[in-house]
């Protein structure tokens, strides 16, 4: 699909995409790649999100490598071609 935006899966989350390492996905958000996602894979959306529309804390989005909390969060504008990276955050000490 030329029209699609890239994402990318972290190795965590894979099971819950058939173990694709990156799926296209059409939208013109980061939310609407992300709902399509969920729609898709709903063990998927379950991981990203802790209620409707907002992402658990522990998951960080990035339109070509610019953090969307930094951006215009979920309602960020993505375009064909673009680069999503779904990180979730490491905790240790």
């Amino acid at each position: 699909m030329s029209d699609s935006v890239t994402v990318l899966i972290p190795t965590a989350l894979r099971p819950q995409v058939g173990d694709q390492e990156q799926i296209s996905v059409p939208g013109d958000s980061v939310k609407q790649v992300l709902a399509t996602l969920n729609t898709q894979f709903p063990d998927f959306g379950k991981r990203l999100f802790k209620g409707d529309d907002e992402l658990n804390r522990f998951i960080n989005v990035y339109v070509n490598d610019e953090d969307i909390r930094f951006m215009d969060n979920l309602d960020t504008p993505v375009k064909p071609g673009d680069e999503l990276s779904i990180v979730p955050a490491i905790a240790g000490g």
